[in-house]
C-alpha cells in the first residue's frame, strides 16, 4: 500500500522535462534501468496524453535495441545453454516481465475510453512494432493474439481501432493468416461459453452481441485473397523470418537436416496463401456457429454469396446454415436464396422441397422488400430450366398472376415480365392465356334454360350464370404448388390489366397478346430492368416519355358556370357580375 501511495506522489511530483531525462538516462547508459518501472506507471490511460507519450516513446527505444536478446516465454532454457542462477539470465527474465508489463499497459491505454484518438494511433503502431519484431524477427502471434482480444472484447466502441487495423495493417498477408485464426478461437471460446453458461443471461447476451459485432467488423473487411495461391509478391508484416544461426557447432548432414526443419517452419508469403483458405473457411464457420443477432444475420446473408462462398475450402458445408435460413421464412429466406442457389447450381447442392419454399415466399409484402430486386431476378432463374414439370410452372404464373391485382404498379409490371418468360419457355401452360371450362359452359346453358322457364325475373337468373362462369378452380391459399389446381384455371387477372389505372401497366399488358409459342417472333424479357422499380421511377418514365397527342378542351364561348342547368335538375346556375359577396346557387 506505501508503494502504491509513492508512486502517486511520484507521478504528481514528476514534471514533463524531468520525465524526458529518464528516458534518455535509460537510453544511455544501463546503470539508469531502475528508471524504467517509473516510466512504466505513466503508461496509462489516467496518465496526462503529453505524459503517456513521452514515457511511451522512450520505453519503445529502450525494448527495441532489447528485445532480440529478451528469453522467449513459450521455451525454457536448457541447463547447459545458461544457468538460471546467472546474473545476466536474470536481468534478461527482469527485462521480459517487464516488457510484457508494457505490453498490458499499452492494451489498457488502446481500449480506454479516457484515451485519445492520436494516443490511440500511436499505441497500436507501437504494437504492431512489436509484433513485427518480438519473436527474434518473426511474427510475434502471443502480442497480436492478445491485442486483438482486447479490441474485440471491448465493452466500449472500438470502431476507431478497427478501421485502423483493416486501413494499415490488413493489407498484408501474415497479418489476415493469423487474424482467421485468432477470430476461430475467440468464436470457439464463445460457442463454449454460450453453451455452458446459463446464469446473467440478460448482461452476457448484451455483450456478445457486442463481441459478435466486432467479429463480423473485422472479418468482413479483411481482403479476399485475388490471384493464385502460388504467387510469392504478396506483402508481408513480419520479415522473412529467418532463424538464428544456432547450428554453427554443426556439420556435414546434420547441418543440413536443422535448416531444413528451421525453413518448415518458417511462414512466408506463399506459404500463407497457400494456408489461407483453409483458416478463412475456419474462421467463417466457427463464425456462422454463434448466435448472431437479427442486424449481423441479415449483413451476412446479404454478402455471404459474393464475400464468403467464393473462397471456401468446399462451399458445401454451408448447406445446413443455408438450409435452416431458407426454412425460417420472410425476408431471412428471401436473403438466403441468392446463396442456396449457387450451392445448388454450381456445387451440385440437392435440397428437397426448393421449389414449394420458393412458392411460399410469394406473398404481396415480397413486392416492398429491400432485397426484391435479386429475388426476383433469381425467381426468373429458378423457373428457367426446360425440365421443370407443367403443374408447376403453372402454379408460379397464376400465383402471380394472383398477385397482380393487389401489388404496387411496379410489381404488376415484374409480374407480367415473369409471365411473359414463363409462357415463353413451357408451352404447355399456354392453355392458361384463354380457357373454355367445360362445368362453367354446361353452367351457363343450365343457367340460360332457368332464364327462359322463368321470365319474371331474368336479372337474377343472369347472375346465376354470370357466377358459374367466373368458377376459377385455383386455390389461392395452398402452400403446395402441386394441390393448388392452377392448371385448370387461367390467367384472368392479367386481362383485368388492360384496364389498369396506372398506364405504364396497361400498355405493357399488350405484350402478352403476341404468340409467345413462336420463339423466333418473341424474345425473353431481362427482369433487371423491372425488379427495383417503384412509383418513383414509373412517374420519372412518364414524365420524359413523348406524348404524341394531348386532349385540349375547346369552347366556343367562354363558360359562365362550372356546371351547366342540365347536369342537375332543378337547379340553376347564374353568373354574377358582383363578386363582393359569395351567393348560393337558387333553386
Amino acid at each position: 500500500m506505501a508503494s502504491v501511495v509513492s508512486k502517486k506522489r511520484k507521478k504528481n511530483t514528476t514534471s514533463l522535462s524531468h520525465l524526458k531525462t529518464l528516458g534518455h538516462d535509460l537510453l544511455t547508459s544501463r546503470a539508469h534501468i531502475n528508471n524504467l518501472p517509473t516510466l512504466l506507471s505513466f503508461v496509462s490511460s489516467s496518465s496526462p496524453p503529453q505524459y503517456v507519450l513521452e514515457a511511451l516513446l522512450s520505453l519503445q527505444a529502450f525494448f527495441t535495441s532489447v528485445l532480440p536478446d529478451l528469453p522467449s516465454s513459450s521455451k525454457k532454457p536448457s541447463s547447459r545453454a545458461v544457468s538460471q542462477d546467472d546474473p545476466e539470465f536474470i536481468y534478461r527474465t527482469w527485462l521480459k516481465a517487464k516488457f510484457d508489463e508494457f505490453v498490458k499497459s499499452l492494451i489498457d491505454v488502446l481500449v480506454s475510453p479516457q484515451s485519445e484518438e492520436t494516443i490511440k494511433e500511436l499505441v497500436l503502431d507501437t504494437l504492431m512494432e512489436f509484433v513485427k519484431l518480438g519473436n527474434g524477427g518473426r511474427f510475434n502471434s502471443a502480442i497480436y493474439h492478445k491485442l486483438v482480444h482486447s479490441i474485440v472484447h471491448s465493452a466500449t466502441p472500438v470502431t476507431f481501432l478497427l478501421d485502423l487495423l483493416v486501413s494499415k495493417y490488413f493489407k498484408y498477408i501474415d497479418i489476415r493468416y493469423f487474424t482467421y485464426i485468432i477470430v476461430e478461437k475467440i468464436c470457439r471460446t464463445l460457442e463454449e461459453k454460450s453453451v455452458s453458461d446459463g446464469d446473467n443471461e440478460s448482461q452476457s447476451k448484451e455483450s456478445t452481441e457486442n463481441l459478435i459485432h466486432n467479429v463480423h467488423y473485422i472479418l468482413s473487411h479483411i481482403p479476399a485473397l485475388e490471384g493464385s495461391a502460388d504467387k510469392a509478391d504478396y506483402e508481408m508484416w513480419s520479415g522473412s523470418g529467418e532463424p538464428e544461426n544456432v547450428s554453427g557447432k554443426l556439420k556435414g548432414e546434420d547441418k543440413k537436416k536443422k535448416s531444413d526443419q528451421n525453413n518448415s517452419k518458417i511462414l512466408t508469403a506463399s506459404n500463407s496463401a497457400k494456408k489461407m483458405k483453409p483458416k478463412f473457411t475456419k474462421a467463417w464457420l466457427s463464425f456462422l456457429r454463434l448466435p448472431l443477432p437479427l442486424d449481423v444475420y441479415k449483413e451476412v446473408l446479404a454478402s455471404l454469396h459474393t464475400a464468403v462462398i467464393p473462397y471456401l475450402s468446399n462451399p458445401v458445408i454451408l448447406c445446413d446454415f443455408l438450409t435452416t435460413s431458407y426454412d425460417i421464412g420472410g425476408v431471412i429466406s428471401v436473403m438466403a436464396l441468392s446463396s442456396l442457389f449457387i450451392l445448388m447450381t454450381q456445387h451440385g447442392l440437392e435440397y428437397p422441397n426448393f421449389y414449394e419454399k420458393l412458392y411460399a415466399l410469394l406473398v404481396p409484402s415480397i413486392f416492398m422488400a429491400k432485397h426484391r430486386s435479386k429475388f426476383f431476378q433469381l425467381l426468373d432463374s429458378c423457373l428457367k430450366s426446360p425440365l421443370l414439370p407443367a403443374y408447376l410452372a403453372a402454379a408460379f404464373a397464376k400465383k402471380l398472376s394472383r398477385l397482380s391485382i393487389s401489388v404496387p404498379p411496379s410489381g404488376a409490371l415484374v409480374i407480367i415480365a415473369l409471365i411473359h418468360n414463363l409462357l415463353r419457355r413451357h408451352p404447355s401452360i399456354n392453355c392458361l392465356v384463354h380457357r373454355v371450362d367445360e362445368e362453367a359452359s354446361k353452367g351457363d346453358s343450365e343457367a340460360d334454360k332457368k332464364v327462359s322457364e322463368n321470365s319474371e325475373d331474368p336479372i337474377n337468373s343472369a347472375d346465376v350464370s354470370n357466377k358459374k362462369l367466373c368458377i376459377d378452380h385455383f386455390k389461392n391459399e395452398e402452400s403446395d404448388p402441386k394441390k393448388s389446381k392452377a392448371m385448370r384455371s387461367s390467367l384472368w387477372e392479367i386481362d383485368t390489366l388492360r384496364h389498369h389505372y396506372c398506364p405504364a401497366v396497361s400498355r405493357f399488358v399488350l405484350s402478352l397478346e403476341n404468340d409467345l409459342t413462336v420463339r423466333a417472333k418473341t424474345t425473353e424479357l431481362s427482369i433487371e430492368d423491372f425488379s427495383s422499380g417503384s412509383y418513383a421511377t414509373i412517374f420519372a418514365d412518364e414524365i420524359r416519355r413523348r406524348v404524341k397527342q394531348v386532349p385540349l378542351a375547346f369552347y366556343k364561348a367562354p363558360p359562365t358556370s362550372l356546371f351547366s342547368d342540365t347536369d342537375f335538375a332543378g337547379w340553376t346556375f347564374k353568373h354574377e357580375e358582383d363578386n363582393t359577396s359569395p351567393k348560393r346557387p337558387r333553386l
